[in-house]
């Protein structure tokens, strides 16, 4: 039977950093049209309008997703427009424009803050958090949602925290 209400999904997810500083993170982050060098499941993403760090900017992703049993790999892609940029604020806003995934409306919200350890209050580290409002995606639910987008966050927190660890040795 069809829901009777489809509410519009919100949820938050957060990916720890140990080590590197907001002002490490942030630079990788807010460079819009290169997260296929985080995301392994990327094969490419480019700037397909507008210009680079300043809202308007719309970019592509794709990447090829495995089949399911023996359906051959498909390739899964997304354009998505930069909504609002704040460096002094470590965060950015994102909307889906067009996509194979499934998605009809969604606008994320990536910001990166300190953690600071409680004690002396020295920064240790740093989380970038994705909040985002959606609506329903068939044969999705709320749970499948946060999955999805906390899988992708935490590989993307773990290689940026690779590539700021390497460059400091």
């Amino acid at each position: 039977m069809e829901e009777e209400t489809r509410a519009r999904w919100e949820g938050k997810v957060i990916a720890e950093l140990k080590g590197p500083t907001p002002d490490q993170v942030w630079p990788l982050l807010a460079d819009f049209c290169n997260l296929h060098k985080w995301l392994p499941t990327l094969d490419t993403c480019y700037r397909v309008e507008g210009v680079p760090g300043q809202p308007g900017l719309v970019r592509y992703a794709a990447g090829t997703a495995n089949g399911k049993g023996s359906d051959p790999p498909k390739l899964k892609w997304v354009n998505e427009r930069l909504l609002m940029t704040d460096p002094s604020d470590k965060c950015f806003s994102y909307e889906v424009l067009d996509n194979n995934l499934g998605f009809k409306s969604y606008v994320a919200t990536i910001r990166v803050m300190p953690i600071n350890d409680g004690g002396d209050g020295k920064m240790v580290g740093c989380t970038i958090e994705l909040s985002f409002v959606s609506d329903p995606v068939d044969g999705w639910g709320l749970q499948d949602m946060r999955s999805f987008l906390d899988f992708r966050l935490q590989a993307v927190a773990k290689n940026i925290g690779s590539a700021i660890q390497e460059a400091s040795e």
